[in-house]
Formats: structure tokens, sequence, C-alpha cells
């Protein structure tokens, strides 16, 4: 781990998220809203549909929902500094700016953010981590 990585959430748990992140934006629209074969014999194709009871939107907002509030504020500010809404010498105002916005709809909000994985990856990348290591040891 990189000495400059001085946050309250663990870049393990960030790359999770990207990887949680990424798997949620790959979802297309719904071709077929009221099939009526099951899914097996659709050969699973609706696992790639934005369904309502989506599993992996429920396991990234509960992820991001069991973050304490400190990982809550710095993974805002990290995704902002990813979108490049400042520098990493700016790091204290952005992270002060995320704790002074920072609210019970932190997942929601995130979740809205369609290039969050993205977004998350600079801002590692800015502090010096990649999440490589990480995806390779998980596939």
């Amino acid at each position: 781990m990189s000495e400059a990585w001085d946050l309250s959430i663990s870049p393990e748990k960030v790359c999770y998220l990207i990887v949680k992140a990424r798997e949620f934006d790959v979802k297309d629209a719904v071709t077929e809203p009221d099939p009526a074969s099951n899914a097996s014999d659709d050969n699973m194709a609706s696992v790639l549909e934005d369904q309502p009871d989506d599993p992996v939107e429920a396991e990234l907002a509960s992820a991001i929902w069991a973050l304490n509030e400190d990982e809550q504020i710095d993974l805002v500010a990290l995704t902002w500094l990813g979108r490049g809404d400042g520098r990493l010498e700016d790091w204290e105002d952005i992270r002060a700016q995320a704790a002074e916005s920072h609210n019970t709809r932190t997942a929601a909000y995130l979740l809205g953010i369609p290039l969050l994985a993205d977004y998350l990856e600079e801002a590692m990348a800015q502090f010096g981590e990649s999440c490589q290591d990480y995806e390779t040891g998980r596939l």
C-alpha cells in the first residue's frame, strides 16, 4: 500500500466498489419486460438487463450503506477527485465539501453517477493505487 493513501476507506473496499460499479454500469435496457419463459431457457440474457430487482444494484447499494460515515465521505470525495473537480493537492478541500454535503442518500447519489467506476479508478491512480491485483485475484 502506498504511503500517500491516508483515507478512512481502504483501497480494497474501493476496488470492490469499482468492480461492482462496473457490473452495474454494463446493464442494458430491458428488451422483454414480461418474458413468458424461464431465464435459463433464454440463455440468461435477463441478467444483463437493468431489472427493477437487480441484485448487482442491491449489492452495490448495500456495500455503500455498510460503510461508516467517514468512509462514505471519502468515497464521494474520491468520486469528485476522479471526476476532475479538483487535484490531489486540493484533497482536503474536496473532502471537506463532501463532509459538508454528506446525508443519508449517499448510495442513491453514487449509483446515479454513470461513470462511477471510472472516476474511482482515476482517483485511486492519483493516490498511487491500482485495482489490477484486486481484479486479477477475483477472476
